[in-house]
C-alpha cells in the first residue's frame, strides 16, 4: 500500500474513493472491502476537517491512531492511503458549498455549519482525486444525503455508493466515538437500536414513531434529541403513503453523542 500526501502518485485509473477522518474501524474497513469490488485502484484519505468543527476543543480532542488506521485501510483492500495536508486542502480563500435547507435540520440543527464544513471538504476531496466512485457510510444518513444532492446539483463526475451500517453483536452502530462510552453507558446506548428495530416491525407510521418513542423514553440515561421517520426520497417527514421511509434517532449518553437510523418497511395497506 503507497502512502502518500501527493496526488499525482495515485491519480489515473478507476479510483474507488473512501474518505475519513481517521480513528479507523470495521465500519470504515466495510467500506474499504466494498470500494474494493468497484474500482481497480481503492484510495482511502485521512483528513480530520477544521470546518466541520463547532470548537477547537472538539478538533484538539478527535482522536489519531496513524499505525493502526494504515494496518486496517491496507488489510481491508486499499491501495493508497492519502494524508493530505491543511494547506494541501485548503490552500488560499476556502470556497464553501452551501446545503440545501436539509443541511439546516436534524444534526444541522443541532450542528451548525456542520454541513457545509462537511460538503465544502468533499467537493475538495473529489478535485483533488477525481474518483469514479466514492464511497459514504449510511450511518450518516442526512450527511450522504447531502452529498448525492450536492454531486447531482454541481454535476460532479463520481458515482456516490452508499455503504451499510456495520453493527457489534450487541447491535449498536459501530462508530470512532463508542470508545467513549462506559460499560453502563453502552448498555443505555443499545436502546437505540431497539427503537429503531421496535419501529421496523411495526405496520403504521403512527404505530412506528409510537414504537420509537416508547423504547427511548424506556432508558433514562439516554437524552434524545430527535427520533422520526422521513421520507428517504425528499428527507420531509414521511406520511403514511411515503414509498421509502427511515427512522432517524440522535441523542447523547453521558455527553456521548450517538446517532443511527434504520429503513423502515411497511406493508401496503
Amino acid at each position: 500500500m503507497l502512502i502518500t500526501s501527493n496526488t499525482q502518485e495515485f491519480r489515473a485509473g478507476n479510483i474507488a474513493f473512501v474518505p475519513t477522518m481517521g480513528a479507523l474501524h470495521k465500519g470504515h474497513a466495510s467500506l474499504i472491502n466494498q470500494a474494493r469490488q468497484l474500482g481497480e485502484k481503492v484510495v482511502v484519505s485521512i483528513f480530520v476537517n477544521p470546518l466541520q468543527f463547532e470548537n477547537k476543543s472538539d478538533l484538539e480532542k478527535y482522536p489519531s491512531t496513524p499505525e493502526m488506521d494504515a494496518e486496517i485501510a491496507e488489510s481491508a483492500g486499499a491501495d493508497v492511503l492519502w494524508l493530505p495536508t491543511t494547506s494541501d486542502i485548503y490552500p488560499g480563500e476556502i470556497k464553501t458549498v452551501e446545503p440545501s435547507p436539509i443541511g439546516n435540520i436534524f444534526e444541522g440543527e443541532s450542528r451548525p455549519a456542520h454541513f457545509q464544513g462537511v460538503l465544502t471538504v468533499v467537493k475538495r476531496l473529489f478535485d483533488l482525486v477525481q474518483p469514479h466512485w466514492a464511497i459514504f457510510g449510511e450511518k450518516d444518513y442526512q450527511q450522504l444525503f447531502l452529498i448525492q444532492q450536492m454531486v447531482r446539483e454541481l454535476q460532479i463526475p463520481v458515482s456516490v455508493v452508499p455503504g451499510e451500517t456495520i453493527r457489534d453483536l450487541d447491535g449498536l452502530a459501530i462508530s470512532s466515538r463508542n470508545v467513549r462510552l462506559s460499560e453502563q453507558d453502552r448498555n443505555a446506548a443499545l436502546v437505540i437500536s431497539r427503537a429503531l428495530n421496535s419501529a421496523r416491525g411495526m405496520q403504521t407510521l403512527s404505530a412506528k414513531q409510537e414504537a420509537l418513542d416508547e423504547a427511548l423514553f424506556s432508558e433514562p440515561l439516554f437524552r434524545r434529541d430527535y427520533a422520526c421517520i422521513i421520507d428517504e426520497a425528499t428527507f420531509e417527514l414521511a406520511s403514511e403513503t411515503t414509498v421509502s421511509k427511515r427512522a432517524l434517532v440522535a441523542g447523547w449518553v453521558n455527553g456521548v453523542r450517538l446517532i443511527d437510523n434504520m429503513p423502515m418497511k411497511v406493508s401496503a395497506q
